[in-house]
């Protein structure tokens, strides 16, 4: 048994103790209530509302459901509010929502579900661990949107908030008439007497409703009654990003608001050798200069004035000369440094079964391949910004926040702030991708607001900044060795090296990396193939060069790196590479399967070689519980590779809005595209090379394929949509080019050895 698979063994018996004996958190805690963030303190909300859960208030102008995950794009506030009115019994074209405050009773339930082991398996153990899984995290307490978690985390969650508010509202009502409540019905924001058709409205009865003591999980109504979940509805973010009312963190004006921007050490980790600001602090409307510290060293500057253009251009007048990297000076002596990294012990074993070395020394026919990933940059399309006010001991930010709590406690530690006087106001996100995740964009506006005497603050980073200060998904390097059977492969050796993104974070945010970091496998350990003979090590190179999660993280490199080689050993002995998926998952995933049936049957799958003579592509990767297979078709032009179509299916167990995940799917597939066909990060003297689209670019509209998406619900849980996308979609489009072209592409981005349309 590897490494990991003793970590685990451990990690749940701790967490069995804690859930069973009550050791560390005892049982009485864990059943307490947590606080309505919507009701206690200086977060609560404005006084003339009811709120009946922390999900839920309700007023005059009618009932709005508390999201507490970031909007972002992916319809998340919807696809909440969904779930909530298909408990309450809502009209859908009077819903409002409004993010939740950062609050710990807000936290992500599902956070630890991975101590239950490999996602495909539903057996009663992992089963009964998963149900189990919320109660440390409970104690954990942490607000993220992220991983695909917001639908499952939701689905129990936010229909238990309706049911209940809506059992709380009948009971109010039947106490109003005099009647029993088994008597009276709901329905679009009412309590109805079928026996007179008198009714009341929700907003009448909210107030005495908010006294009535309900239980918070009531039972929760038979899918066969489901008037919304799976059906699509117009999605309540649309109007306001349409009509431009939407408010992201750049849009936010605040009475007497000053602007500020930075220019940040190009090398990380480095300090100011020396600094002249003379010139910068004379130009019209700049107010102040002020240096930012980090851990100790001052990294950078903060331009304060009166509007963000002359911001900007007082942060181009700045004279510096900055310290040395402590990490090598360009990418070939990076990726050097993870070279070496396979000489040394391994971070972490898994999924070691049978015996590889054997099956290796009996073997004469092996296939080995090198792959290689680069660093790639988040780039989303609203820049780092945050507006910030501290004023009266009370610190406010607004700003697009995928982890308001965490913002939340990272600021408090500056000054020493109580919990009460700092207040994330989550707004939406001009994308977000695992970026805004990171808190340091948040914690810079308030330094930078503690030196403006009580104004309020704009901090937007130049496109520039920003793209040469991201925490980058690391770069990567797979070593894959194996020997092929009639059908599938009779043994899979794998080596990846590549940065540990929790030891990187460890250093900026309190959460210790301890042991192997599961991440870098992610994508390749814990797929359904039934291999008799694997080993899976990984090496985890150290360097100062922030890495921090990217859409699918691990998963967005080892699809690639794995369903490349999958290829690469169907392609030896000639086999059909959709028959050899089938042939490994046996009895292991059943939705594997038809997922791979299902896009073979799409594209009407006869081999590699589409009927125009182009080439076609399939890969398949399970990620964040979903199965996802796909299929790509490319074609020859006199000017390079043409992307003709994508076919996806995908198991996401219950799908609550079909053209949502659809969307969110072609989203994470030219996501994907994007990053395989162009995308890379570079080093040279110690600095980022790219700095903005004209060379770290996006894929552009012409050249964005059809996309035919098929939604199957045969997982037993269900799963989120916005990453399982993205990681097929890479080694699909190398494969397609494989077969069209003859030439095996083993590193991305792929322009850098073949042209695209």
């Amino acid at each position: 048994m590897g490494t990991l698979g003793k970590i685990t063994r451990r990690t749940f018996l701790v967490a069995a103790t804690a859930i069973t004996g009550g050791v560390l958190f005892g049982t009485y805690k864990y059943k307490q209530a947590l606080p309505n963030p919507l009701l206690d303190g200086d977060d609560a909300l404005e006084p003339d509302f009811s709120s009946l859960n922390p999900y839920i208030k309700i007023d005059q102008e009618g009932v709005t459901v508390i999201t507490p995950r970031a909007e972002m794009g992916q319809g998340i506030h919807s696809t909440l509010a969904m779930m909530v009115a298909e408990e309450l019994d809502l009209d859908w074209k009077t819903i409002k929502t409004e993010h939740g405050p950062a609050s710990n009773s807000y936290y992500v339930g599902i956070m630890l579900e991975a101590l239950a082991g490999h996602q495909y398996d539903h057996g009663a153990m992992a089963t009964r661990i998963r149900s189990l899984s919320h109660i440390p995290a409970k104690f954990l307490g942490l607000q993220i949107t992220g991983g695909s978690q917001s639908t499952p985390d939701g689905f129990i969650k936010m229909r238990s908030a309706g049911a209940s508010a809506r059992l709380a509202l009948t009971l109010a009502a039947a106490e109003e008439w005099g009647v029993k409540a088994t008597t009276l019905k709901t329905e679009d924001g009412h309590v109805i007497n079928p026996n007179n058709s008198e009714k009341l409205s929700y907003t009448a009865l909210a107030v005495k409703a908010a006294t009535i003591e309900v239980p918070s999980d009531p039972p929760l109504r038979d899918p066969s009654q489901w008037r919304y979940i799976g059906k699509s509805v117009p999605r309540i973010d649309i109007p306001a990003k349409t009509n431009g009312s939407a408010e992201f963190a750049i849009d936010v004006i605040k009475e007497g608001m000053l602007h500020a921007t930075v220019k940040m050490s190009p090398r990380f980790g480095a300090g100011i050798k020396s600094s002249d600001v003379t010139k910068a602090e004379t130009m019209p409307g700049v107010e102040k200069i002020i240096k930012i510290e980090n851990n100790g060293v001052e990294t950078g500057f903060a331009v304060i004035a009166n509007n963000t253009w002359r911001a900007f251009k007082a942060a181009d007048a700045i004279e510096v000369e900055w310290d040395t990297a402590s990490y090598p000076a360009d990418t070939a002596g990076i990726m050097k440094v993870y070279e070496d990294s396979f000489a040394t012990e391994p971070n972490g074993s898994f999924d070691e079964k049978g015996d590889v070395e054997l099956i290796f020394a009996d073997a004469g026919d092996q296939i080995e391949a090198e792959y290689r990933v680069p660093h790639l940059a988040h780039s989303t399309m609203e820049p780092m910004s945050a507006v910030a006010q501290v004023k009266d001991g009370r610190a406010d930010i607004w700003t697009g926040a995928q982890a308001p709590t965490s913002f939340r406690d990272l600021i408090m530690g500056v000054d020493g702030l109580e919990e009460d006087k700092v207040h994330i106001h989550t707004t939406y996100l001009g994308g977000g991708f695992g970026r805004r995740s990171e808190s340091d964009f948040a914690v810079i506006a308030y330094k930078v607001a503690t030196q403006t005497d009580g104004k309020p603050v704009k901090v937007t980073w130049s496109r520039e900044e920003d793209m040469r200060h991201d925490f980058y998904r690391p770069a990567a390097i797979g070593r894959f060795k194996g020997v092929m059977g009639d059908k599938k492969p009779l043994a899979l050796d794998v080596q990846i090296a590549s940065p540990s993104i929790m030891l990187s974070m460890s250093k900026r945010a309190p959460f210790p990396a301890i042991g192997p970091d599961p991440l870098i496998a992610e994508g390749t350990a814990g797929q359904p193939d039934d291999i008799e003979n694997v080993r899976i090590r990984t090496y985890a190179p150290e360097l100062d060069i922030p890495v921090g999660f990217w859409r699918s993280v691990g998963a967005s490199y080892n699809g690639f790196l794995h369903e490349s080689f999958m290829d690469e050993l169907a392609s030896s002995k000639n086999i059909d590479p959709v028959a050899m998926r089938l042939e490994m998952f046996g009895k292991l995933a059943p939705p594997g399967n038809m997922v791979v049936e299902k896009v073979a049957e799409m594209a009407g799958w006869k081999g590699r070689k589409s009927a125009n003579g182009g080439g076609r592509g399939f890969a398949y990767t399970l990620s964040f519980g979903a199965h996802t297979a796909q299929i790509i078709d490319v074609s020859m032009t006199d000017k390079g590779i043409k992307i003709d179509k994508v076919y996806c299916a995908v198991d996401v167990g219950v799908a609550i809005d079909p053209r949502n995940i659809e969307a969110q799917i072609q989203s994470g597939i030219i996501y994907g595209l994007t990053s395989a066909i162009s995308g890379e990060i570079t080093f040279e003297d110690g600095m980022v090379t790219q700095s903005n689209f004209h060379d770290y670019p996006a894929m552009l509209m012409y050249q964005v394929p059809e996309i035919e998406v098929a939604i199957l619900e045969n997982n037993p849980k269900i799963s989120g949509v916005g990453e399982p996308g993205t990681p097929p979609s890479i080694p699909a489009l190398a494969n397609a080019v494989f077969a069209a072209t003859g030439k095996r592409i083993r590193e991305l981005p792929m322009n850098k050895h073949i042209d695209f349309v």
